[in-house]
């Protein structure tokens, strides 16, 4: 049987095992600590510096300037490419010209002439060369330049209105300010929009047409072949289909004119459809000179 003092000793050392394995577990503890801290600082400062990586190179792409495309040239089959307000539109050139000469008809219409006129003679009209035209307003002159290769037959009927007075003392009946529409449409007598000379001009029109400040287009009635006396003189951006026969092009000092007719707006008569109203600041058309036919 053990003596109480080797009971003692047996306790002492069961009690210094104990301590020894206590302070085993707190050490191992301690050192998991530090490795488990030391991982969460690695994987803070790898997510950092994830984000700082990806943050500069999203910085980079938005900084690089994307490429320009005014310098190039649209392709046929894509719309223009939208024009600064004061850029002047280049009068548009036909990919294929026209012969020398065409044949151009006039049909008559149910719809009786706004104003009693003829219609230009039928047949072989020229399709070369300018002619320069003054086209006086209430609100100053318009100068055009007409363009027989553009639209010969187009041409030819707007001189012989011009020439005959059916111009004169007319009012331009609509203005409209939209965005992707900015024209002045004149050429009907009874300032109401529906009138004519009694007759249509054929579409003169081809797939690469586009719209622009400064140049002036045929207005007709939806249907092919429908145009008449009715015009509009674009001052401004004009997104169209190519269905409107464009036949001549605004001087400077007339857009400068149409700018101050734009500039007072239009009473809003004619808004939703087809947009617009009458302008604000009443222009009439007092005469059309034709320099040289």
């Amino acid at each position: 049987m053990p003596t109480n003092e080797q009971r003692r000793e047996a306790a002492k050392r069961k009690l210094d095992r104990q301590l020894a394995r206590r302070a085993e577990r707190a050490k191992s503890r301690r050192r998991y600590a530090v490795a488990g801290g030391a991982a969460a600082v690695v994987l803070v400062i790898g997510v950092v510096v994830l984000i700082v990586t990806l943050g500069n190179r999203h910085q980079a792409v938005e900084a690089t300037p994307k490429p320009s495309t005014a310098a190039k040239p649209a392709k046929a089959s894509s719309p223009a490419t939208p024009r600064a307000d004061n850029e002047v539109t280049p009068l548009p050139v036909r990919p294929t010209p026209l012969p020398a000469s065409v044949d151009c008809q006039y049909p008559v219409t149910q719809q009786a002439s706004a104003r009693p006129v003829k219609a230009p003679m039928a047949g072989f009209t020229s399709a070369t060369g300018t002619v320069p035209v003054t086209m006086q307003t209430s609100a100053g002159a318009i100068g055009l330049t007409l363009d027989r290769a553009l639209a010969p037959c187009t041409v030819s009927s707007f001189i012989s209105l011009a020439q005959q007075g059916f111009f004169a003392n007319s009012p331009c009946h609509r203005l409209v300010t939209n965005p992707g529409l900015q024209v002045l449409q004149c050429g009907d007598p009874t300032g109401s929009g529906a009138g004519g000379p009694g007759y249509t001009i054929p579409d003169e029109v081809f797939p690469q047409l586009t719209y622009g400040r400064g140049l002036v287009a045929m207005a007709n009635t939806g249907q092919p072949d429908s145009g008449g006396s009715q015009f509009f003189l674009i001052y401004g951006q004009t997104q169209l289909p190519p269905q409107y026969t464009v036949f001549a092009s605004i001087s400077p000092t007339g857009l400068e004119v149409l700018d101050q007719i734009a500039k007072a707006g239009d009473d809003g008569s004619l808004e939703p459809s087809p947009g617009g109203g009458k302008p604000n600041q009443p222009v009439t058309i007092t005469s059309v000179d034709v320099k040289a036919a």
